[in-house]
Order: C-alpha cells, then structure tokens, then sequence
C-alpha cells in the first residue's frame, strides 16, 4: 500500500506540504498541488476515509437521493441516475445512491455521517420535503428538478414551460388552431413537478396563441392503452389534427397506431411533436418532431455546480434551466381548411 511519504518523495516536498494540499488546511501553490495530485494519481494512493473526514478533506462521494417509489418509471429515472453517476465519475467523484422511498431519511442519514461532499437531488416533487433539509445543511445540495419553494435552493432543469411554449408555437405557425396535449399519469401531476410545468407552458402558449385545447392523461399507468387510444380517438372524431406527446415512448407508439388506423400520415394529414422526451424518439416507428430532455445536459451541470459550491463557498443558490433544443424530423405539417 502507497503510503504518504512515497508521495511526499515522487512530488519532490515534505510530507506535511502532501498533508496541507490533501487536508486543503493551509495553501499551497498551484504548482505544487498538481505535482502531488499527480503523484496521488500515479501512485494510487489513497488516505484512510476515517482520517479525511477529521482532517476536513473530502470524501470524493456525491449522495443522489431518488426515491424508487411504486409508480416511479424506472427507465427514465435510471437513465438519470446513470448520467449522473458518469458526470460525477468525469470530475473525479463516486455515488452513493439513496433509494429510501422516504427520501428525506436518507438525505437526513447521509447528511449526518459526513460520508458525502455534496447531495444531488432527484425525483423533485412539487412540495419536496427535500427542500427544508438542503436550507439547513452545510453540504452543497443541488436539486434536478424544481420544487415549488425554490428559495435558497440551487435547482437544475430543462425549461419545461419554454418547451411548452415552443411546442405550440410550431404547431400554431403551421396553422392549427386544436391541439391535443396527451400528458403523463394522473399522479404525476401531483406528486412531480416538471408534467405540470410542462402542461402550464402548454397552457399558457395556447391562450396567446388563441389555439383550442385540450389534454389527456395516460391514467393510472404510464402505458394505460385504452386511456391513451380513447383520448386520440375522441380528438381524431372532432378533427383535432395536431398533438403534443409529453409522455413515454409508448404512448407515442399508441398514438400513431391510431393515426395510422384511420387512415392518416403523420406529417402530412397530422402533426405530432413529442416534448421533453427521455428517450430515443428516433425508435418509433414514425420520425416524430422532438424537444429533447437531456439526461446527461442536467446531470453535467448540476455536478458542475456541486462542485463550484465546494470550492467556492459562498455561491449563490440559483435556478438554472436549460433552454429546449427542437429537432426536426417532418412531423409537423400545416394545417388542411
């Protein structure tokens, strides 16, 4: 095992100097750090876990908290966990995943031990419990996602009112005047917040635009299909030829199935965009018009600032939302009199 005087010799400095530069308890110049950190790496040394968090240095581990709850959605939710477990990784941390469904005792636990530099936050939900804990801790907390009370809170999250906003506008440039917005579940709406920001944007977008609409939830399930077929039927029958799809790949699938069943094409006869997808629209079995939900755009910025909160402290607690990108892909056509 490398021990710490290996690495005081490799740097070319005193043991105390590798101590200062590790502990962070006195400065050291930059030059002299990156030689001990690149002696740390070579070296593979690794001080006891125990003697960093006496000495005040870091744990290098990130706590994500994401609460795998009955109705949770696992491949969207794990596609978060994944990027950012992999941004952590890229600066230099691991994760500790906290999967209570009670996600505020294991926040609270972890807080306690001192095992983690920062906390990530998953899973927001509109009146997060999560919230009153971060105000207090001293760690760095950043939530992906926004609940209600941001105040004092660092928050990272696509614009999903923004991308309502671009959803409709491109649908009312073609000249639609109905559109049907098919949604998420019913209790997503009131236990996350981004279905109901989304919806909002929707909402509010339509009302400038003075476009009729209407939405639909997808029920109980994500994939409930005689929810999600009767709502396309029923906006088919009155001649809505316009959709918004803010919901899992298969609904989207089931939405085309039933343009396709009366003897419709999307892009030409429909228009489809599917808003805030996770997942790869380029799989269905139409090419479908998408403002994207990144994953990885999220997660890389809300470990960048985790890590800007640890080494400069002070920062102040911000929202940060990631404007929506659209991609084309032909779905949207304009509108038939």
């Amino acid at each position: 095992m490398t021990t710490i005087h290996e690495v005081a010799e490799a740097a070319g400095v005193s043991i105390s100097t590798v101590s200062y530069a590790l502990s962070g308890k006195r400065p050291v110049s930059e030059k002299t750090r990156r030689r001990i950190e690149d002696a740390v790496q070579t070296l593979g040394y690794e001080p006891d876990a125990g003697a960093r968090m006496l000495a005040g240095r870091r744990t290098q581990i990130f706590g994500l908290t994401e609460p795998l709850r009955a109705d949770t959605h696992a491949p969207t939710h794990m596609a978060f966990v994944l990027a950012a477990a992999v941004a952590a990784r890229r600066r230099g941390y691991d994760i500790l995943l906290l999967t209570d469904e009670q996600a505020s005792e294991g926040m609270n636990r972890v807080a306690a031990s001192n095992l983690v530099d920062a906390i990530l936050v998953l899973d927001v939900a509109p009146d997060d419990e999560r919230a009153d804990i971060a105000r207090s801790l001293r760690s760095p907390t950043v939530f992906i996602g926004i609940p209600d009370d941001a105040d004092g809170l660092t928050c990272v999250d696509l614009d999903f009112e923004g991308t309502g906003h671009l959803a409709v506008d491109r649908l009312a440039d073609a000249g639609h005047t109905s559109v049907t917005l098919l949604g998420q579940t019913e209790v997503s709406y009131r236990k996350s917040n981004f279905p109901r920001r989304l919806l909002l944007g929707v909402q509010e977008r339509a009302a400038q635009r003075g476009v009729d609409l209407d939405w639909a939830t997808t029920g109980d399930t994500t994939t409930d299909a005689s929810a999600v077929r009767g709502a396309a039927e029923m906006a088919l029958s009155r001649g809505v030829r316009a959709f918004i799809v803010h919901a899992v790949g298969d609904v989207h699938e089931i939405l085309l199935e039933t343009i396709a069943a009366h003897g419709l094409t999307v892009g030409e006869d429909v228009s489809v965009i599917s808003a805030a997808a996770s997942f790869d629209t380029s799989s269905l079995a139409v090419p479908v018009d998408t403002i994207p939900l990144v994953p990885q755009k999220s997660c890389e910025l809300a470990v960048d600032l985790a890590v800007r909160h640890l080494e400069e402290p002070g920062t102040p607690a911000q929202i940060h939302l990631i404007p929506p990108e659209y991609h084309v892909a032909g779905s949207v056509a304009p509108a038939r009199e």
